[in-house]
């Protein structure tokens, strides 16, 4: 099957993100891809509470995930929303970092609420607090695509190697870690944990990402890493899409993962200890 990686620059405006969602999904389908796949935060990123406020909405109501809906029902395709921002209803007003699987017949799948928050001081001037704005998910995904079944996480997700090798003891065959990965940890880690996650559980990375600036906000830009990438159940990187915005392409073999697994079989290998 072959399966194609939408890199992006989405901004504040989920309709114009949208825009470029829409024509990205036909370039995709044009290619043969028959599973496309979004970044991290599709419908908008904003380094504004009040913005988000006035942007976002339930799920229910986001036109986003409306129109990709009908968009995947009308080319015939598996689509994963990478993850957006959705309204929870919650008394502290935090939303939801969803990412939403999307069937040929438009109808969600599946859906996983990101569970570890990107709370970092990279540098004096590079700090993130995603839990100010989004609240935790609890609850680890595997689903069942048809083709094969498919472990969700996001982004800073990728850094606790336990949830992917729950992911993959529960028979996941491929990983998605939709990104919106910081320039600067993105430069040091971002390759070698992707390729750590698929060498640890033998199944395919598929890891769609954001690029490039998307907004400044006191003289401070908001810049992400790129580089999509496709990783091998052996770990090897079969696509790096640099940080150029577009679609990327890669044709999964499915044997592969069996054949990794073969090879080594370390998700049969746990055993319990004591300690530290």
């Amino acid at each position: 099957m072959r399966a194609a990686l939408v890199q992006m620059t989405s901004g504040e405006d989920p309709a114009d993100n949208l825009d470029a969602v829409r024509a990205y999904l036909q370039e995709a389908k044009s290619g043969g891809a028959t599973f496309v796949l979004t970044p991290e935060v599709t419908n908008c990123i904003s380094g504004s509470r009040d913005h988000q406020n006035n942007v976002l909405r339930a799920q229910e109501d986001d036109s986003t995930l409306a129109a990709l809906r009908a968009d995947a029902k009308d080319l015939g395709l598996w689509m994963l929303i990478g993850s957006l921002g959705i309204k929870t209803g919650e008394a502290d007003g935090r939303f939801a970092n969803r990412s939403v699987l999307i069937s040929p017949r438009g109808e969600i799948a599946a859906q996983y609420d990101k569970i570890h928050m990107f709370d970092v001081d990279v540098s004096e001037t590079e700090t993130y607090r995603e839990s100010a704005h989004y609240r935790p998910g609890s609850q680890a995904v595997v689903a069942d695509a048809g083709f094969a079944k498919i472990g969700m996480s996001v982004c800073y997700d990728v850094r606790f190697a336990y949830l992917y090798r729950a992911l993959a003891q529960k028979g996941a065959a491929i990983l998605t870690v939709p990104a919106a990965f910081s320039a600067v940890t993105g430069a040091a880690h971002w390759e070698p944990l992707l390729r750590a996650r698929a060498i640890e559980t033998g199944c395919y990375v598929l890891a769609p990402a954001q690029t490039g600036v998307h907004y400044v906000k006191d003289g401070q830009e908001r810049r992400t890493y790129g580089h999509s990438m496709a990783v091998s159940p052996w770990g090897e990187v079969l696509v790096d899409a640099g940080t150029d915005r577009g679609v990327s392409f890669v044709d999964l073999d499915l044997d592969e993962v069996t054949a990794a697994r073969q090879r080594i079989a370390a998700l049969t290998h746990d055993r319990s200890f004591d300690g530290p």
